[in-house]
């Protein structure tokens, strides 16, 4: 087949569960790729001599080596050419923005559709996991040298995977009950099956990764402890301190961060209460404020927890909507309505304290602000009621001040983030690195993935002698 016959082929839809149904269920939204038709989709790749797909990945997966494999039926090489840059790859497979990364840079996308690169790495990855193909690969002599990772989300997991395959001793500390940091406690069932997270935190195990749970860096243990027994620290704690508006009424009982609905019932399992006993409130009438994939998870928990009707209020329009199109076309299909160029003013409560109106007023876009995005301006007069009985405030997340305030001398930028090298992730303090939420605020899997092994590089290359200190200022 040569390349114009290649570029013949249609872009593989992805089977998946009917939106009647799923509204109904947590299950899994998309069924995957059967061998037919990831074997078709990756027959679309034209292998490009100077491929953007692996420029616009952050971990550099070798995208045209492992979808040649696909194409020859050598499903378990793929999904180990993948893990040579990737660790999780079942996980990015299912939640990476690959619209905006690797399938941005596929030639295919400028006069057509891009290959399906996601989804053939999520193939791949469930192949070898489903067919019981998982393999260790040959870890290096122990260096004597040890890590401690804080927080075991995907900047932590990648860092501490990277690591130890350099012969590395690494102990990631997570704070919850479970390991996988956002991947567990954010992300719903039915666009990441928690099995599959387990699956891909067993593996970074096996491969000698120590995880030590409950354990609150900041309060039970100090970043300067960590210190005194291991060579270097890896902060990757992520971005878990919810915003809200501050406006009149948000204290209103009924009235959620998405941190703390998305944590009861993804880490909690509200959903599937008396069985598990942290239940979540759960409305006729809810409303999510925010338009990012948070609050497209947040507005399809609530359908499934069984709400009857679910509106989206965004202050922007469609164009400037944070969340993945993927996600946005799914709500959109299980019915929950998006009411854009809107935001809440105020909420109004019962006799009782609980939240039963949110007033909101109509918005227009004006010049474009920091972010780049045109500023939404009031519309003066245009106030209106929408009644509701539970809100979910989704308009993101700052970090967690508990390590910062803590660890002497480590510097922070203006809103509390720690301050640390692009390139290394090398902060204020000798020896103590950071990646991922914590460093940039709320971003993507894949981003803080991409942190997580650029710092590996660099803590290694620390520990190795090979750089310096690895001080920048204020060492305590």
């Amino acid at each position: 087949m040569d390349n114009k016959e290649r570029m013949k082929i249609p872009r593989q839809k992805m089977p998946e569960q009917d939106p009647k149904e799923r509204g109904k269920n947590f299950d899994e939204v998309p069924y995957g790729y059967d061998i037919d038709l990831a074997l078709t989709e990756a027959a679309r790749c034209i292998q490009c001599k100077k491929p953007g797909c692996v420029a616009g990945c952050p971990v550099e997966i070798d995208i045209p080596g492992f979808i040649k494999l696909i194409t020859e039926g050598e499903f378990v090489a793929a999904a180990r050419k993948i893990k040579e840059d990737n660790a999780l790859p079942a996980v990015c497979g299912r939640v990476c923005p690959q619209e905006d990364q690797c399938e941005a840079g596929c030639v295919l996308g400028k006069k057509g559709e891009p290959v399906a690169i996601g989804r053939l790495e999520r193939f791949a990855a469930d192949y070898e996991r489903t067919h019981g193909k998982v393999a260790l690969p040959e870890i290096p002599p122990a260096t004597g040298k040890r890590v401690a990772v804080v927080g075991s989300g995907p900047a932590g997991l990648t860092v501490a995977g990277e690591l130890r395959l350099l012969g590395h001793d690494v102990t990631i500390y997570e704070a919850l009950h479970k390991p996988g940091g956002v991947l567990v406690y954010g992300v719903p069932e039915f666009r990441l099956p928690k099995d599959i997270v387990q699956a891909e935190v067993d593996y970074i195990q096996e491969l000698g990764v120590k995880i030590e749970m409950d354990t609150v860096v900041g309060k039970l243990v100090s970043v300067d402890n960590l210190l005194e027994v291991y060579d270097a620290v890896f902060i990757g704690s992520g971005a878990g301190l919810p915003m809200f508006m501050d406006i009149e009424g948000e204290n209103l009982n009924g009235i959620y961060s998405a941190n703390e609905y998305l944590t009861r019932s993804n880490l909690m399992k509200a959903y599937r209460f008396p069985e598990y006993d942290t239940p979540v409130a759960v409305g006729k009438r809810v409303a999510v404020v925010g338009g990012g994939n948070v609050a497209m998870d947040s507005a399809r928990t609530a359908l499934r927890l069984g709400a009857e009707k679910v509106f989206v209020i965004y202050r922007r329009s469609r164009a400037e909507m944070p969340a993945r199109k993927e996600e946005i076309h799914h709500a959109e299909e299980e019915g929950i309505e998006i009411d854009l160029l809107t935001n809440p003013i105020r909420y109004i409560g019962d006799e009782n304290g609980w939240v039963k109106k949110v007033e909101c007023i109509q918005m227009e876009l004006g010049e474009p602000d920091d972010s780049g995005r045109r500023r939404p301006v009031p519309i003066e007069g245009s106030e209106f009621q929408i009644e509701v009985d539970i809100v979910v405030v989704a308009i993101g997340n700052g970090p967690n001040p508990l390590i910062p305030d803590t660890t002497p001398n480590l510097k922070t930028k203006r809103w509390g983030n720690i301050e640390a090298d692009e390139e290394t992730g090398q902060t204020s303090r000798g020896g103590v690195f950071a990646g991922g939420d914590i460093v940039t605020g709320s971003a993507t899997v894949i981003l803080a993935m991409g942190a997580g092994k650029k710092a590996a590089r660099a803590i290694n290359a620390y520990l190795m002698g090979e750089s310096d200190s690895g001080e920048t200022d204020g060492k305590s």
